[in-house]
């Protein structure tokens, strides 16, 4: 169906620029121009494997139907009064090289196809994961995570059996309707007109099958999206859902989705239930006997060469056969790679600019009138201050006040609406995003730890080049190198995922430990001791006042202790920054922040 496309439009790609925060060097462009297109390109980034297969199934086809024509010769040899051996013998021993290159050009075939199969899935799965990664955060909070998960395993799976034995078989049928039809010619041109009828009967019920089996096959890999999204989110959330004695409501619910997901194989079946064309096939079968037949009457032909020419339609059940199953394959990963493209090319924000300003980082940060928010709703509105190199900054506000997005706006997790951030005089926007991001370190309240090991933990920032000193110094300055060593196997202890293993406490003092092993310029703390005990923070604060001097911090903290470090205090209030000062200061004159703080009179 898609053999016939240009391939001078296939090898070409896309000319415009990706916006993406993170690419790889030298990575391979695909045509994502349309499904057809995409699998193409990969499939033409192997063009030996390619050809080999081309090849192959071309070899295989011409001897399958070689053979019919060998045994018509055997058949008329055998009705002569005397049999000539010789030729018999010819015959038997053609027969038996078809076999045996048959079956070499069997496993070149196979091979090919299936190095094709594997190197296609291995480089989409790839392809899609630098994607994911190189999206933007605004892009991530708006896609469920189950549903990438199905687009990144199930749909980037399907596209192996598409190619095998999907669009092997699919060749391989092309080359059995092409082949004996080339031999039929050659025995004669009048016995054409049976399979050339059928041909076209079986072209015009081929496309109505596939005109229906297409949106059934959309449906049941989107359905699995779903499906599969659901179960991501009870799982994530499973605390919840016992907590909340919710388990029957949850089953309830997945069972819809599952069930939704069996009715679409279940039409997929019906359509296939309906597939025409094997019941047109022992049509034609019959009417090329009957023709034959008649030829012979007339003399036209021999028997040996009826023989020859009903084993030559014989051949034509194969792609009638089994073009029910393949087309099923096809349309599903075609699908799939139609979910797929979705989506790499689901719009992003942002771009990493490569090419943007690159330097060591003072921690001189200008807000200059920044108003940001999703849609409709503003967020900050008219944000102005000035922080210099070294300065702490505590941030507070009441809940929504837009603490947290005022600091995301920093490492350019999201990109200002209007006004501009300046970090040392330069817009962020106008830095290199590894640049940026890689000297600016945040510690949330909401800690992510990965199911690794309590060292791969720490060393996140840095990777490879974390030496085990500096490790084990970030954790102690963090307050968490006893806890660690408490554990049988020390850092190399691994933890459950997102950290489930560990206490609140424990979780934060990693999330420190990490940040503080970068060294970093800039370090953003939101509320990342509110799960501490109160002795625990004053080592942790202690440690954090001497490890970062000189470097910029800021803030986000109702705790009284750290707020009196600050050097200046930024008080919030739906989305504006309405005083700023020292602690006495403001509790001086400003009353939402004496309301704020008047639990600790």
């Amino acid at each position: 169906m898609f053999l016939f496309v240009d391939s001078e439009a296939i090898v070409t790609t896309q000319t415009m620029p990706l916006r993406r925060e993170f690419s790889v060097e030298g990575e391979h462009r695909y045509d994502r121009r349309g499904p057809v297109r995409w699998v193409l390109s990969h499939m033409l980034r192997y063009k030996g494997f390619l050809f080999s297969f081309f090849i192959a199934s071309t070899v295989t086809a011409a001897l399958f139907s070689a053979v019919p024509a060998l045994t018509g010769r055997a058949f008329n040899e055998v009705l002569k009064p005397a049999p000539d051996a010789r030729q018999l013998l010819f015959i038997g021993l053609a027969m038996l090289g078809i076999v045996v290159v048959r079956g070499g050009m069997d496993i070149v075939n196979a091979f090919s196809i299936e190095t094709l199969a594997q190197r296609t899935e291995r480089d989409a799965r790839q392809e899609l994961y630098i994607s994911l990664l190189g999206k933007s955060q605004t892009f991530h909070n708006r896609q469920r995570v189950g549903d990438i998960m199905a687009r990144a395993s199930n749909d980037v799976r399907q596209l192996n059996p598409m190619l095998n034995p999907g669009i092997a078989l699919l060749t391989d049928s092309l080359m059995s309707i092409l082949m004996p039809l080339i031999f039929i010619s050659f025995i004669h041109v009048q016995l054409l007109a049976a399979p050339l009828v059928f041909l076209a009967i079986f072209a015009v019920l081929l496309r109505d099958y596939t005109r229906r089996l297409n949106p059934v096959a959309a449906e049941i890999r989107g359905r699995f999206g779903d499906l599969n999204a659901g179960l991501n989110e009870t799982i994530s959330g499973i605390e919840v859902v016992k907590a909340a004695a919710q388990e029957a409501q949850e089953k309830r619910k997945f069972a819809r989705h599952a069930r939704l997901v069996r009715d679409f194989y279940v039409k997929e079946g019906q359509v296939q239930a309906r597939y025409l064309p094997i019941l047109f096939f022992g049509f034609a079968l019959t009417a090329a006997f009957a023709h034959g037949l008649w030829l012979v009457q007339q003399n036209v032909i021999d028997v040996g060469q009826l023989v020859a020419y009903m084993g030559l339609m014989g051949i034509l059940r194969f792609p009638t056969f089994i073009s029910i199953f393949t087309f099923s394959l096809v349309q599903l990963g075609i699908a799939g790679a139609r979910r797929i493209l979705e989506m790499l090319d689901e719009e992003t924000e942002m771009d990493e600019n490569k090419a943007g300003h690159s330097a060591d980082m003072r921690g001189d940060i200008v807000f200059d009138q920044v108003s940001f928010g999703f849609g409709r709703t503003r967020m900050l509105d008219g944000i102005t201050f000035h922080i210099r190199p070294g300065q702490t900054v505590a941030i507070v506000g009441q809940t929504g006040a837009g603490k947290t997005t005022l600091t995301k706006l920093v490492n350019r997790i999201y990109d200002v609406n209007a006004g501009r951030i300046l970090i040392d005089g330069v817009d962020v926007r106008d830095w290199s995003m590894a640049a940026l991001r890689s000297q600016i370190s945040t510690i949330e309240q909401d800690v992510f730890l990965f199911s690794r090991s309590i060292r791969e933990n720490i060393a996140f920032g840095l990777g490879n080049k974390a030496t085990e000193a500096a490790i084990v110094q970030a954790a102690k300055d963090a307050q968490a190198h006893d806890f660690i060593l408490s554990f049988k196997d020390g850092y190399d202890t691994v933890i459950g995922e997102r950290g489930v293993t560990l206490s609140g406490g424990q979780r934060q003092r990693l999330a420190i430990a990490r940040a503080l092993l970068t060294d970093p310029r800039i370090l953003i703390l939101d509320d990342s001791t509110s799960a501490i005990d109160s002795a625990t923070e004053d080592k942790i604060q202690q440690a954090i006042h001497r490890v970062l001097e000189g470097r910029t911090t800021f803030l986000i903290t109702h705790r009284l202790s750290m707020i009196r470090r600050a050097d200046v205090i930024l008080m919030l209030d739906k989305g504006r920054v309405v005083d700023s000062g020292t602690h006495a200061d403001l509790m001086e004159r400003n009353a939402l922040y004496q309301r704020i703080f008047a639990r600790y009179f």
